[in-house]
């Protein structure tokens, strides 16, 4: 099945481009997508050394935050979008 990656700020840099289609098994998950995504490309840092999403990251479903979905464990559909957002700060 077919999924669409969207990608933002340093995550846009490392990847190249600003979205990709991406092809996977039908029942992938967010993690099994995003840890896909890390191999591929290496300098996108997305899971910290415990294999968890690394802290202020935000990963979304279909604008919709995973953690409060199923976390990584998020099952996905053909035609879904997930979305990485760095850690965004300001005043």
């Amino acid at each position: 099945m077919n999924v669409e990656l969207r990608f933002f700020a340093n995550f846009r840099e490392a990847v190249g481009q600003k979205e990709l289609d991406w092809e996977t098994d039908e029942d992938a998950t967010v993690g099994t997508v995003l840890h896909a995504v890390e191999a591929e490309y290496p300098e996108v840092d997305i899971f910290n050394e415990a294999g968890e999403i690394r802290e202020f990251l935000s990963i979304m479903k279909n604008g919709r935050e995973v953690d409060y979905i199923e976390g990584t464990e998020t099952p996905l559909s053909a035609g879904d979008t997930i979305s990485v957002f760095p850690p965004v700060a300001g005043g």
